[in-house]
């Protein structure tokens, strides 16, 4: 008998929020006719700034789900000095992400030490047929023009590297 009034503070509950929802209404969106922005930092999907990519594939092998696929080639580069070796510098090739697989962890995003990958909060970009939603460079750097800016740094706090 000892469950006997949880049962009924759970009812409480329950009829509580029922009439709440008929005297203010449901909180929906009728969607694709209403369309709500998304949070700041929504996951939506993810942007790469090309110009930002070494190739160095840390995004590849720290991807539990290994949906991003990199190619890339070296060329030699002046060098930085007057009088110095040219060096090589790795240029991108194929940068491709397949969204059938992407579990959106973020770890692609948190891992490169170049800033070249972001998110975005695109969240439209459905396909009518799964082989579609491996995008291409091209396509994730369109996404850039969604990412928002970072947002300012709080008061008190210093610039990296500077004190």
């Amino acid at each position: 008998m000892a469950k006997v009034p949880g049962l009924f503070k759970g009812l409480g509950v329950t009829f509580g929020t029922m009439v709440e929802t008929i005297t203010k209404g449901a909180n929906t969106v009728q969607y694709p006719h209403a369309k709500e922005a998304p949070p700041v930092r929504a996951r939506g999907v993810i942007a790469l700034h090309e110009g930002n990519c070494t190739s160095c594939m840390l995004c590849v092998r720290s991807c539990p789900d290994w949906c991003i696929y990199i190619e890339g080639h070296k060329e030699l580069a002046p060098p930085r000095r007057a009088g110095g070796k040219p060096r090589a510098v790795n240029k991108l090739d194929r940068f491709d992400i397949d969204y059938a697989l992407c579990m959106y962890c973020g770890i692609c995003v948190e891992v490169c030490p170049f800033d070249a990958l972001f998110w975005s909060p695109e969240y439209e970009y459905s396909e009518p047929r799964i082989a579609d939603l491996l995008h291409d460079k091209a396509k994730l750097g369109e996404w850039m023009e969604t990412v928002p800016a970072a947002p300012e740094l709080e008061v008190g706090a210093d610039k990296k590297g500077k004190k």
